[in-house]
């Protein structure tokens, strides 16, 4: 099945409260911004819902690579998109990148979800709709 090639993205304004003391925004903020885009994928494949859910992802790992500091004022823009489909996973790719030119990468991350049924807390199958979603993005 050939994988999207186009990032789902989100603008995200960067908030003073988001700076730490050295007087960039704090490395936690990037992995949260990855969460945000990471779940607007999911809602647009299927795999997470606002109802409870027997079956759905749960986060295996995470990296990220900063590249350069992000200061306030800022909008950026985080994109995520899927680069494999295992058997029972579902690996991804992150950039953050300036709102205008995007011309500026501030980082790049990766993670991996496993698809598990919440009731057996076994992993299970990426399901069929999700695969065919993901091919459709």
């Amino acid at each position: 099945m050939p994988l999207p090639s186009q990032f789902v993205t989100l603008a995200v304004d960067v908030q003073w409260g988001d700076m730490d003391a050295l007087g960039h925004v704090n490395n936690t903020r990037y992995l949260r911004w990855f969460e945000s885009a990471r779940i607007a994928l999911f809602a647009r494949i299927g795999l997470a819902s606002a109802a409870p859910i027997t079956v759905g992802p749960i986060l295996a790992t995470t990296t990220c690579d900063f590249l350069r500091p992000v200061v306030f004022p800022a909008r950026i823009e985080v994109g995520v998109r899927v680069t494999s489909i295992g058997e029972t996973s579902v690996t991804m790719e992150y950039e953050v990148r300036d709102d205008a030119a995007k011309a500026t990468l501030y980082a790049r991350g990766s993670s991996v979800v496993v698809v598990i049924d919440y009731r057996t807390m076994q992993k299970v199958r990426v399901p069929d709709d999700v695969r065919a979603a993901i091919a459709a993005l």
